[in-house]
């Protein structure tokens, strides 16, 4: 789980694992593996905030251009095109925004939990499976270390008698080319090469009753060393498969194209989009702006006497809790332009519509709802019924 280092290319065997010392690349496994999960937890956590912070803009453009659209001179089936674009963004804001929210409750809190209870710590020692760990290889390593030790000193040895020998042997070489020098010096010359000779195979023979000794010696210490690493190994191994689940959980939570709810907003975005007609808002255009608008062409209008404004007097507790209310309201448009006197009461243009939610009380007034959200009471006699 952790990351291997790189090894340097020279003396390899060296760095070999059965070496003494190398095992605590894999003690120092566990510390790397604790950290690993503390960088997992940190880098989704961003993520996290990337989806939120993705959630916000998607939700803040919508708002956005979804005011500007309002008062743009589109209409009809364009229109409705238009303003799906921001209902879709709006649901996607809102799937972005429970992504980063799984994020931050469902896998920073399960890594977090499994961490604390996988990696227990032992006072002062840092992590009881890296100390219980090292403790073992130590064990079963320090007679083999020894016995390396010892063999590596007789190989020294040995080398050196070998030099030792070399020497003798160059010296006598020249000895026995030199016509001047006298016999007993080069009889010298044979002795001290015979005796380094011996000395070296002397060397030789303790070289090898140590190599057999520490070769003798290495199936044994595989064994443990081996066993002791293999219980390392099926730690690391139920780190990885835990990990492997989280990661794939975090796919499920970040991959949506495969999410039904994202399928169904371009669905639905784009048969709106194929809906858009232009005949039929030509048509919408021709009714409401140009020829076939309704009109009233020039007739014998008769007098109609000019509607009084009713004073609203001030309403007791008792009668506006009676009055009915209904539900929904019921759309209702504009006569005459009222301009309301009061602070309860509404004002609004001739033609515009809004909701009456209120039945006409005793004094000729009722409440409604203007289309900014705006609450109040306009005379009962201001306005009908829209068809």
């Amino acid at each position: 789980m952790a990351t291997l280092p790189k090894e340097p290319a020279e003396d390899a065997r060296k760095q070999s694992f059965w070496m003494p010392g190398n095992y605590v690349r894999t003690v120092h496994r566990t510390e790397r593996s604790f950290q690993a999960c503390n960088d997992i937890v940190a880098c989704f956590m961003e993520r996290a905030k990337v989806e939120k912070q993705y959630a916000q803009q998607l939700s803040q453009w919508s708002s956005k251009w979804k005011s500007i659209v309002d008062s743009r001179p589109l209409y009809g089936s364009l229109m409705r095109a238009w303003q799906c674009f921001f209902t879709s963004t709006e649901r996607l804001s809102a799937l972005h925004s429970s992504i980063s929210q799984s994020l931050t409750s469902e896998e920073g809190v399960r890594v977090k939990t499994w961490q604390k209870e996988t990696f227990p710590k032992k006072i002062f020692c840092g992590f009881r499976e890296s100390y219980d760990t090292n403790t073992s290889f130590s064990r079963a390593q320090k007679p083999w270390s020894k016995k390396l030790m010892k063999l590596e000193k007789v190989r020294v040895a040995y080398h050196k008698a070998c030099q030792r020998e070399q020497a003798a042997l160059e010296k006598e070489k020249q000895a026995n080319e030199n016509s001047e020098m006298s016999q007993e010096k080069k009889q010298k010359m044979t002795e001290a090469r015979e005796k380094a000779t011996e000395e070296k195979e002397m060397a030789r023979d303790k070289y090898e009753k140590i190599l057999e000794d520490v070769s003798t010696y290495t199936p044994r210490y595989m064994e443990e060393m081996e066993a002791i690493f293999e219980q390392s190994q099926e730690e690391e191994r139920k780190r990885i498969s835990f990990l492997k689940q989280v990661f794939l959980s975090i796919h499920r939570h970040l991959d949506v194209t495969n999410n039904e709810s994202v399928k169904a907003v371009y669905s639905e975005l784009h048969q709106t989009l194929m809906a858009i007609d232009e005949q039929d808002d030509l048509k919408w255009w021709k009714n409401n702006h140009g020829p076939g608008m309704p009109t009233d062409w020039p007739k014998i209008e008769e007098w109609v006497p000019p509607v009084k404004k009713l004073k609203r007097k001030k309403r007791d507790q008792k009668g506006k809790e009676s009055r009915p209310v209904m539900i929904g309201g019921v759309k209702v448009r504009a006569l005459y332009d009222y301009v309301g006197e009061e602070g309860d009461e509404l004002s609004f243009k001739a033609g515009e519509v809004f909701l009456k939610v209120e039945e006409e009380d005793d004094q000729g007034w009722c409440r409604g709802v203007l289309s900014g959200g705006k609450e109040g009471f306009y005379p009962a006699n201001y306005a009908e019924v829209a068809e």
